[in-house]
């Protein structure tokens, strides 16, 4: 289930050098730019195999407990980047354009190198230091200009003035550049260090970086955010070989079944976000692999062949029964179709065996919802109450919480659950009407009054709505 979330604007402050820059002379317009964070994208399957890439380099770092979170943003360049100590942002065109696992797992060791070296902190420091600089450059210059002008139109004193208001800008963005250089530099040593200590190749982190460099003596427009927050001059790159080479693993190839997980996301990945003419472009219908056949039945569905799909995903399933993300299609398919209550079982199977994958109890939880039989509404609540619990930043599952509430008559948790959801779109007022309504419908004190409190006394961050 490919889902679209657009998160908390409070879930995303960007350091990348471009934001970077602009922030050592333009702080209130680049934190603007970061609250107001992209879409993010929800999926078990492509969530699942990015955390099985980057565990053993987080467990190399010694960040494995520190619940370090893959975060897939919906934009179809390439980039990846860090924004916090607990998360790593990768855009799924990154996930598109990397053609084997280790490529995308190289960059995943690099952004560990990043938090490994704690150069967010560090980065702060230095941009605040560079703003110092900056105000007290400018006070200086318009303290000369002041002399200047009381001491004739002519005086040298009043240019020389002038001339100090441009210069440090100047000087303190090479500085910024020169200290992100280096940080990127310490970021490659350490990815490579941590794929060396997993017994992986660096290679796929070369190809990456080699590509984008290459590609970026042709293209000084259009360029992908990768290269402009990761700077990346020939010798760079060349430096990154040299150390890469010197692992005893360059040569180490990806697990072939891992290769078909990664390539079965891919396809998953192009048959929801991409156009149908594309999607069949990247696997003609002569192309009859696995994933080949997962993304002609998820277009098929998408563009409105239910009955096609279906025998497209049955044929998938009955090749790999056990393939839990088959039976969610099949399920996600039907309910999407206005088949709810088809739904039901398939969803139910996609949960045993995905573990039960909160995303996935959502999805089921909304069959059940979906079928408007009260007979069912009892079940519902307690799925999705369990899918919240583990999975507390979906709206989704807040939104067919609340209904599930109001089809019992229960409104004060229905309000709760409508105000939660709200509050996870960023929707700051009406999470606080909806809240100020469930409270006066909860007894004071029981632990529903309290979290509508909560979001009562919630107070929206500039940009929101209702601020």
């Amino acid at each position: 289930m490919l889902l679209r979330i657009a998160p908390r604007k409070k879930s995303l402050k960007l350091t990348t050098l471009t934001t970077a820059v602009a922030l050592a002379v333009a702080p209130m317009a680049a934190l603007a730019q970061a609250n107001r964070g992209p879409p993010v994208l929800r999926d078990t399957e492509t969530e699942q195999l990015l955390r099985e890439y980057t565990r053993p380099i987080l467990r190399a770092a010694g960040l494995e407990k520190q619940n370090i979170q893959m975060v897939i943003i919906n934009q179809g360049v390439f980039n990846a980047f860090v924004a916090d100590g607990r998360r790593i942002f990768v855009n799924y065109g990154a996930i598109m354009q990397s053609e084997t696992p280790n490529q995308i797992i190289g960059v995943m060791a690099h952004e560990t190198g990043h938090l490994a070296g704690g150069h967010l902190a560090k980065m702060r420091q230095e941009m605040a230091r560079a703003q110092t600089q900056m105000i007290i450059a400018m006070l200086l210059g318009a303290g000369a200009m002041v002399a200047g002008a009381q001491g004739g139109s002519n005086s040298g004193l009043a240019n020389a003035g002038a001339a100090m208001f441009s210069a440090p800008g100047e000087m303190i963005r090479r500085n910024l550049l020169s200290y992100v250089r280096q940080q990127e530099e310490n970021a490659d040593k350490a990815g490579v260090k941590f794929l060396t200590a997993t017994g992986q190749s660096a290679r796929g982190m070369h190809e990456t970086f080699k590509r984008f460099t290459d590609e970026s003596l042709f293209a000084a427009r259009g360029t992908d955010p990768y290269v402009q927050s990761h700077p990346m001059p020939a010798q760079r790159v060349a430096a990154l070989e040299e150390l890469a080479r010197s692992s005893p693993y360059w040569d180490k190839k990806d697990d072939p079944a891992l290769q078909l997980r990664h390539d079965m996301v891919r396809a998953k990945i192009s048959a929801f976000m991409e156009r149908q003419d594309t999607v069949y472009r990247r696997y003609p219908l002569s192309n009859n692999s696995l994933p080949a056949r997962y993304a002609h039945a998820i277009a098929t569905y998408r563009h409105g062949d239910l009955r096609s799909a279906l025998a497209q995903i049955d044929a998938l399933i009955q090749q790999q029964p056990n393939n839990p993300y088959f039976h969610e299609v099949r399920g996600q398919a039907l309910l999407e179709g206005g088949k709810p209550q088809e739904a039901i079982a398939p969803l139910r199977k996609a949960v045993a065996l995905s573990n039960n994958s909160p995303l996935i109890e959502m999805l089921l939880g909304q069959a059940l919802v979906a079928t408007g039989n009260n007979a069912y509404t009892d079940e519902a609540i307690a799925i999705l109450r369990a899918a919240v619990a583990r999975e507390s930043e979906a709206p989704i599952g807040y939104m067919q919480l609340a209904m599930a509430y109001g089809r019992k008559g229960d409104y004060a948790q229905a309000d709760l659950a409508s105000a939660q959801a709200a509050y996870l779109r960023g929707d700051s007022k009406t999470a606080r009407d909806l809240a100020s309504r469930a409270k006066t419908r909860f007894a004071v004190g029981t632990p529903g009054w309290v979290k509508a409190d909560d979001i009562v006394n919630t107070k929206p961050l500039p940009g929101e709505k209702g601020n």
